[in-house]
């Protein structure tokens, strides 16, 4: 089973964290669109002929197309690829952008899931990050979004946003369960460079938070959900009993999924392709990049989306899929991990906590194979 993904990258405006490929040139959208539905044509083999399970617009801002633009494109993929078993289909949104008609039309074009982005309840919070809706119209989307019969919302939240923390972010919390989302994504800031704190960081004028006060928040959003009952399955992602996004886990777990657009990353099984970050050049029709994985890439890979999760890594998948030497080895690094309460091995399974997620990252650096 295989997942597709529907790459806008349009924006009304950049959020200040913002290090996704993004353009504010809506200008471009029509001719954009029009080389989506090309790609999705000249691409109909690259899955092999799985059955699409999942089907994902991400962005960018993919509530600016009307309902029309994304059931064409959804219609068009039906007619090259078979999705005939799928499972869920996702919309990322902002909030100001959903209002009842809308979601009434939106519905009727098969999305059945919204990933909406609030990001804080907090509006100098929304200020500082540039965000284009206020606390009052994240609630009203949710209230909108159910008022049209969508039952399967997730809800985004950034932390670690400097002087947002405590009582800001507790309150952030406590206003997102009052809404009772089936999913919360909830995402540490990070200050990157070409962005809007990030040169402001280059001045001085921006402090990201120190590790003490990143351990504190994320403490904080783990223990606030997962006490009423999300389950903290991946670094970023808690869901309620079965309500984890399927999407996402054809990334984590190694299926084929393609990209389609500006920016959009493919993969079928061997090799990663990536389209051109540049609106203008995609609709040119530039070809896609392409990187051929070697067996250590794809271990290197596999340890790191399998140690995001909850369930970790199977030793024994692991060895029958890179070998017996590697599975010792792995086996053999992590026993030496338990120690410190950075992994566990039970069972044949080898897992970082869920509680000790944030720093996964120093995990599988250290087990990756030089």
């Amino acid at each position: 089973m295989a997942g597709l993904y529907f790459h806008i990258p349009f924006c009304k405006r950049i959020c200040a964290y913002c290090d996704f490929y993004k353009s504010a040139d809506l200008r471009r959208m029509d001719d954009v669109l029009a080389a989506m539905h090309r790609e999705l044509a000249a691409r109909r083999g690259y899955l092999g002929g799985e059955p699409v399970r999942t089907r994902y617009f991400g962005g960018g801002t993919p509530s600016l197309c009307t309902p029309q633009q994304l059931g064409s494109l959804l219609e068009h993929a039906a007619e090259l690829y078979d999705c005939t078993a799928v499972e869920e289909t996702t919309l990322e949104a902002n909030p100001d952008d959903l209002n009842g008609p809308y979601l009434d039309a939106l519905r009727r074009t098969g999305i059945d899931r919204l990933s909406i982005g609030i990001q804080s309840l907090d509006d100098a919070c929304l200020r500082l990050m540039n965000r284009r809706h206020t606390a009052s119209q994240a609630v009203e989307a949710v209230r909108n979004a159910r008022a049209a019969g969508f039952d399967n919302l997730t809800v985004d939240l950034i932390f670690g946003v400097p002087g947002f923390g405590g009582d800001s972010l507790r309150r952030t919390l406590d206003g997102v369960l009052a809404l009772e989302p089936e999913h919360v994504s909830a995402y540490h800031l990070t200050v990157e460079p070409d962005t809007a704190f990030g040169r402001r960081a280059a001045r001085g004028e921006f402090v990201p938070v120190g590790e003490e006060v990143s351990e504190e928040e994320f403490l904080t959003v783990h223990q606030t959900l997962t006490r009423v009952g999300y389950e903290h399955y991946e670094v970023s992602n808690y869901a309620l009993p079965g309500r984890r996004a399927r999407h996402n886990a054809a990334y984590w777990h190694g299926r084929k999924y393609l990209g389609i657009g500006p920016a959009a990353h493919s993969y079928d099984g061997c090799a990663r392709h990536w389209n051109a970050a540049s609106a203008e050049r995609y609709a040119a029709g530039e070809a896609p990049g392409c990187e051929a994985l070697t067996e250590r890439d794809r271990f290197n890979e596999y340890l790191l989306t399998r140690l995001r999760t909850a369930e970790g890594i199977d030793l024994a998948e692991a060895g029958r899929l890179f070998g017996e030497p590697r599975r010792a080895e792995l086996e053999r690094q992590a026993r030496g991990m338990r120690s410190s309460g950075m992994v566990r091995l039970t069972q044949g399974r080898l897992s970082v906590p869920p509680e000790r997620f944030l720093v996964s990252d120093a995990v599988i650096g250290a087990l990756f194979e030089e």
